[in-house]
């Protein structure tokens, strides 16, 4: 939870996961609506699985079209932040 807090993706997506967990146990859509503000924040800071849960979560309905739209915009925003021809170069060193 303070890494999360602290802006770490893969805590706030953990977190987001935890909630899902007890949405289910409690059948509770505030819990729900809990873990999509925790996936939104870990997409908007460059997370991919997020994406991949809201993603899911849109297909389901308990994401809407404007959380998952502003989700994805934000996810790119994040990655095309962490672009330079630094990391490009050093990618190509890299097998795939």
């Amino acid at each position: 939870e303070e890494a999360a807090i602290g802006g770490h993706p893969r805590a706030r997506h953990s977190l987001g996961c935890n909630e899902v967990g007890l949405a289910f146990q409690e059948d509770s859509d505030s819990i729900l609506n809990r873990a999509v503000k925790h996936w939104i924040i870990a997409a908007k800071l460059g997370d991919d699985d997020s994406i991949v849960r809201l993603k899911e979560g849109f297909k389901d309905g308990f994401v809407s079209k404007e959380e998952f739209a502003s989700a994805l915009r934000g996810h790119q925003a994040a990655v095309d932040a962490t672009k330079s021809p630094q990391r490009e170069e050093a990618e190509k060193l890299v097998p795939p």
